[in-house]
């Protein structure tokens, strides 16, 4: 399926300009003092610029210039990129010198533009969420909800604990409404076909994370993927049935019109045979029940849900709409997905994906479990929730290239090292902000023919 062209998302602008600032009482406290003289500057700073014109990234200009070269084209949208405002870090937290350069062109080349209008922009995502679109403005309310997730965030404590997190996903993914008596349903059907090799799994899923063995007990990891693995199994039942059904059906219109044809015109037509059930299988391609790692995969969702059911429901959209391939066959969309990795690190950084073949290192061999997981086997749990906020709102494609920046963020490690194999064995510590900052400027550098690839490859 062609993917549609890339919707860009303008710059988010800083925060609204504060108004001219009074001298402030005398305070009680040093650190009151510290925090209205930091006031004030900020809002000095704000007064200076007020007059300045906000600015889109380069993403937006090439989209610009697109509608400008095909003015009566109607844009299809797309999962885009957008950009996000930062502060400013400490050397301590300084970003790689690809988000310098990237930073850098940018403010050179970005013309004046007014800053984004969204129909439910005056609204908090959690109103958004829990009163939905005004007026009937579904396409307005869900992209006023991106906006929010990837400017201001989901609102959350510092182990990842939101009460609108899952709802979130929810409606990010367009998963179908479920109800609870349908999960019970699954549950109370026993031991699915998968259920030993699901066994083999569960006991292993983020052991060393505290707070996930805190929340989320074995057992409900187990029930979930045993529901899960019910409905793919019924699923690839189902295909086996109708397939065969559909293609003799198929074969048999064809039979009638070829037949019709060839009388009017006084020859004789001799039907092909149709399929057999047993050729049916050999040319179908049959979906996957159980894949070591969905385990990982659907922890993250059983962590930030209020119930099973709802983890259910975001986990089965995202295996059976978003990446199939991920668990059909042999894993083919995984395997394409690690190919892509190669493919955009050359792109981006050649001297390092050339470094890392001369040493024999593919994707293949060190990002396979960052593919099939969404980056979820990487820690902090709660990093992870925050990056998937940002792959839910704009497409769990992206992990394809949140993969690559982590690898430009620790590539002077890898290029140092003699063995970086030892290096790419585990990948540092997830930084969620960080890794999107360096996402959004890959994305600008990607071809549209690879970011195509990207869109598509897990389906």
């Amino acid at each position: 399926m062609a993917s549609p062209p890339r919707e860009p998302i303008p710059s988010l602008k800083p925060s609204l300009l504060q108004p001219e600032l009074q001298p402030p009482p005398s305070p009680r406290t040093h650190r009151a003092l510290r925090r209205l003289q930091s006031a004030h500057t900020l809002g000095a700073s704000n007064r200076n610029s007020a007059h300045i014109p906000s600015q889109p990234s380069l993403i937006s200009q090439q989209r610009q210039q697109q509608n400008q070269n095909a003015p009566n084209s109607q844009p299809v949208q797309r999962n885009g990129s957008p950009t996000r405002s930062t502060r400013g870090r400490a050397n301590s937290d300084a970003t790689p010198p690809l988000v310098h350069q990237m930073n850098a062109v940018t403010a050179a080349k970005r013309p004046g533009s007014r800053k984004p209008v969204f129909s439910h922009g005056h609204l908090s995502l959690d109103k958004i969420i829990r009163d939905g679109p005004a007026d009937g403005d579904y396409i307005g309310a869900l992209e006023s909800a991106r906006w929010k997730v990837v400017d201001e965030g989901i609102k959350s404590a510092d182990d990842g604990m939101s009460t609108v997190r899952i709802y979130v996903w929810l409606v990010l993914l367009n998963a179908p409404i479920l109800s609870t008596d349908d999960y019970l349903a699954l549950i109370h059907r026993g031991a699915s076909p998968a259920y030993s090799k699901i066994r083999n799994d569960t006991f292993r899923t983020l052991t060393t994370d505290p707070l996930f063995r805190r929340r989320v007990s074995e057992a409900s990891l187990i029930r979930l993927l045993n529901a899960i693995a019910w409905t793919l199994q019924d699923a690839r039942e189902e295909d086996r049935l109708s397939g065969p059904r559909k293609a003799r059906s198929s074969m048999a219109r064809a039979s009638l019109a070829s037949n019709a044809s060839d009388s009017s015109q006084g020859r004789k037509f001799s039907p092909t045979q149709p399929l057999t059930d047993s050729k049916w299988e050999e040319n179908a391609v049959e979906p996957g029940v159980y894949v070591q790692g969905m385990n990982v995969l659907a922890a993250p969702f059983l962590y930030a849900a209020r119930s099973e059911a709802e983890a259910f429901a975001a986990f089965h959209t995202l295996l059976t709409r978003d990446c199939p391939g991920y668990i059909r066959g042999a894993m083919d969309g995984v395997h394409r997905g690690l190919a892509l990795v190669d493919k955009v690190l050359a792109i981006v950084d050649p001297k390092l994906a050339m470094y890392l073949t001369a040493k024999g290192l593919s994707a293949e061999i060190y990002a396979f479990p960052s593919v099939l997981t969404l980056c979820a086997c990487t820690p902090p749990l709660p990093e992870v929730l925050r990056l998937w906020d940002f792959l839910f709102a704009y497409g769990p494609h992206l992990n394809i290239v949140c993969i690559v920046a982590q690898l430009t963020i620790m590539r002077t490690q890898i290029l140092t090292s003699a063995s970086p194999n030892k290096v790419l064995r585990s990948f540092p510590q997830l930084n969620a902000d960080l890794v999107k900052s360096v996402t959004i400027g890959i994305i600008k550098k990607i071809p549209d023919d690879v970011y195509n690839e990207i869109v598509n490859h897990a389906l």
